[in-house]
């Protein structure tokens, strides 16, 4: 891939994560200052790598699972985006009322779901809290309903899987059919493993549409799992 097609790839991306909708060459164009057919080119050579689709005829182009995997292995070889100083206030205080370690998990993950607008899961011992459903299930891709099986049969299945899986990683990012479960539900599990008085294999993160501002919530979920064990 050429340098200026990960610039594309990037841009595709990040503005289909802000307004859900496909993006088209004339806006790559402006951004990029080249003509749309230059763009155009380019798109066709990132969709017949695998990295980009055009979902209808005379539409613009949205990511695939393998664009997004390979967005999310770039951004996360590179120094780590600190997440905003708002956002870790915000995370570091409702941590310090806690009081209990349950409590402290549970205001984690509801402060997650605050600022990723994403549905925010911890393990608790061996059980699994949720909260945001509402936040999820009001994406635009699931309007339609079609997915919500897939998204409840994953959420079903999550906690005995990771008992099981123990993914050993500090942050693991499951994209779309990556899932163990609900492959094709098209939602990203971002999770950070932490010790806690549970277990050394704790898990805090969000489940959200495969559409979302990658780069932001695996800092969040990172720094959240960081400070609950520095707490815990």
């Amino acid at each position: 891939m050429s340098p200026r097609q990960k610039q594309i790839l990037t841009a595709i991306i990040e503005q289909y994560a802000e307004v859900a909708a496909p993006v088209g060459s004339s806006l790559l164009a402006k951004v990029f200052g080249v003509s749309s057919a230059t763009i155009r080119a380019e798109m066709a050579e990132l969709e017949s790598m695998g990295f980009i689709r055009q979902p209808h005829t005379s539409a613009g182009r949205i990511p695939t699972d393998k664009g997004y995997r390979y967005y999310v292995n770039t951004i996360a070889g590179q120094e780590e985006a600190q997440p905003e100083r708002r956002a870790e206030r915000a995370l570091a205080a409702r941590l310090q009322d806690g009081g209990i370690p349950e409590r402290a998990i549970r205001n984690a993950v509801d402060t997650l779901v605050e600022l990723t607008h994403n549905l925010g899961l911890a393990t608790i011992g061996n059980q699994l809290y949720i909260s945001g459903l509402s936040n999820l299930f009001g994406q635009p891709e699931f309007i339609g309903g079609q997915q919500v099986q897939q998204v409840a049969q994953l959420l079903d299945n999550l906690e005995p899987w990771l008992r099981e899986a123990a993914p050993n990683k500090p942050l693991s990012v499951y994209i779309g059919a990556e899932n163990p479960i609900g492959r094709s539900a098209d939602v990203s599990l971002i999770i950070s493993r932490f010790r806690s008085p549970f277990s050394d294999h704790s898990y805090i993160g969000t489940l959200g549409p495969t559409r979302q501002s990658y780069r932001d919530v695996m800092s969040l979920v990172a720094h959240a799992g960081r400070t609950l064990e520095e707490v815990l």
